[in-house]
């Protein structure tokens, strides 16, 4: 509603607009045999994903490591907690061996009450009240667990992946995910290489400093994947007209046994070409299925079919790619025609 768009690695979760909820349960510990994750938590204890605490160890800047809690629901982002100062970039999970070290425990049972290494919460997961952790204790969690009552506060930052239904960050309405597709990257070069090179400017006290650079690149063959992708049925590519590689294909029917067919399709063809359009001519001795399959699954934008049944009515039949059945238009009518539709035309 906002028009705010992002990819998935970098869009803005927003903390919570509501106040962490006062606490009403007291710190105890549960028993939780064999449930590591937090599907099997949550099913055991009969409470939502939402509710429970999920906690990370990864390899910190320092050579330790840092504890990183999200809520149950949420998925880590990887890119966001590789940017925080603490994290070692890039993000790398702690293997089994430090986690049983710094938490005493195997994977799968681990949570913030009673670390000693950094806590970082995103901000959901700070939020919560009366959260369901990991003990540190195999086959063991604690319920009730509260910030600042049962453990520290701790650093909060934004750690998820944004999920449908999140707010805007610029407050517009609510998120939604869709699949995109890159077909090109803007990269801000700051100044490595403006410092390298010497290029300057003068600033408002006329003293000399870097330029900041950039540069963007578009890739060709990705624009083309991109557009057939969202331009297609079942029968083949449907090309956006200015990215078509013809703008109409002429399929004469019998062009090596009928003299009117090749005629009339060999001056339709150049004269189209004389009006600025990019024709293909199906010369091929093969049946008529064939060559409109194949035009199908090509994509032209126009197909022209010339047959002797059709002129002898003065006609041919005209067809555009979107559309499942042909007309038939007057042969002295189609030049005009595909004038008219050519707008925007290939260029070849």
């Amino acid at each position: 509603a906002d028009g705010y768009a992002a990819n998935l690695e970098t869009a803005e979760a927003l903390p919570p607009g509501r106040a962490r909820a006062t606490p009403e349960e007291t710190l105890r510990e549960v028993e939780t045999p064999g449930a590591r994750t937090i599907e099997g938590v949550s099913s055991l204890l009969e409470v939502p994903a939402s509710a429970c605490l999920k906690t990370l160890l990864v390899q910190g800047s320092d050579g330790g490591a840092v504890a990183l809690v999200l809520r149950g629901d949420h998925e880590l982002n990887a890119i966001k907690a590789a940017r925080l100062p603490q994290v070692a970039d890039p993000l790398a999970l702690c293997d089994a061996e430090t986690v049983r070290r710094h938490t005493g425990c195997e994977p799968g049972f681990i949570g913030p009450v009673g670390l000693s290494v950094p806590v970082i919460a995103d901000h959901a997961a700070a939020a919560l009240a009366d959260a369901v952790c990991g003990a540190n204790r195999v086959d063991a969690h604690l319920a009730g667990v509260n910030w600042g009552r049962d453990l520290p506060e701790p650093a909060v930052a934004d750690l998820r992946n944004v999920v449908a239904g999140d707010p805007s960050p610029r407050g517009g309405g609510a998120l939604a995910i869709d699949r995109g597709i890159e077909v090109g990257h803007i990269f801000q070069l700051g100044c490595k290489y403006s410092t390298a090179l010497g290029a300057v400017v003068l600033d408002e006290a006329g003293q000399e400093i870097p330029m900041a650079m950039g540069c963007y690149g578009i890739g060709v063959s990705r624009i083309v994947a991109a557009a057939i992708e969202q331009n297609h049925d079942e029968h083949g590519i449907r090309w956006p007209t200015p990215m078509a590689p013809f703008d109409v294909v002429l399929v004469p029917l019998n062009y090596d046994k009928s003299e009117l067919v090749r005629e009339t399709a060999e001056q339709l063809y150049t004269s189209l070409q004389a009006r600025g359009l990019a024709v293909l001519l199906d010369d091929r001795p093969a049946r008529p299925g064939v060559k409109f399959a194949d035009a199908e699954l090509i994509g032209i934008p126009q197909r022209i079919v010339i047959g002797e049944r059709s002129l002898a009515e003065g006609a041919v039949e005209y067809q555009r790619r979107e559309e499942r059945e042909p007309r038939r238009i007057a042969l002295e009518d189609i030049e005009q025609l595909l004038a008219e539709t050519g707008d925007g035309a290939s260029g070849g």
